[in-house]
């Protein structure tokens, strides 16, 4: 365990940690990225406890959550995912106590750290904000009055083309395969249809 107790390696340690608590953030649910982000910032806790830490700079990376939050919660915040970013950095940089003005942290190493995680959460942590507060393409609640074609057949389960696209479906009755259709609902994704005694003129 000495091993982490090189200041390098304990900054590198909270940077990953650090970028995976952030994506886990963004992503909710997955569970690897909240696992991955507990096991490295534990390292760099025990680290921390051992080598000490500048106060200040703790308090600007528990600070830098907030922008970063905000930044998730509507689209074209990009100033405050910056912010978030910067506090990130700097805190990490200067968490662990040196004897100058300079970090205990090698420059060239955190430059390089920094830049890296930096640049890939900004394009990963973007992309993945844009992405959530993307409209759908498609309004799930127009489908209902459409007609389409039962692909199987459907009662509890089947499956159904509307709107040029394969569904899944269900319906009350027992629909056979090749039957025209409509929507009367939908539960999700799942489409509740009834069979359509309309023919087509």
């Amino acid at each position: 365990m000495d091993i982490l107790l090189n200041p390098n390696i304990a900054y590198i340690l909270l940077v990953i940690g650090s970028v995976l608590l952030l994506m886990a953030i963004v992503t909710p649910g997955t569970h690897l990225l909240e696992g991955g982000a507990l096991f490295m910032l534990v390292l760099a806790g025990y680290a921390i406890y051992n080598l000490g830490f500048n106060l200040w700079a703790l308090i600007i990376l528990i600070l830098s959550l907030i922008p970063f939050v905000y930044a998730t919660r509507k689209p074209k915040r990009e100033w405050a995912l910056a912010l978030s970013l910067l506090g990130v950095i700097i805190g990490s940089v200067y968490l662990f106590p040196s004897s100058g003005w300079l970090p205990a942290v090698n420059p060239l190493v955190a430059i390089i750290v920094s830049a890296l995680s930096g640049g890939f959460l900004w394009l990963v942590v973007r992309k993945g904000l844009q992405a959530s507060h993307a409209r759908p393409l498609q309004d799930l609640s127009t489908l209902i009055g459409k007609t389409g074609e039962a692909k199987t057949q459907v009662r509890e389960s089947g499956s159904v083309q509307v709107a040029g696209e394969l569904w899944s479906a269900r319906s009350a009755k027992s629909i056979p395969a090749g039957s025209r259709v409509r929507v009367v609902s939908r539960e999700g994704f799942v489409l509740v249809v009834e069979h359509d005694d309309q023919t087509k003129k």
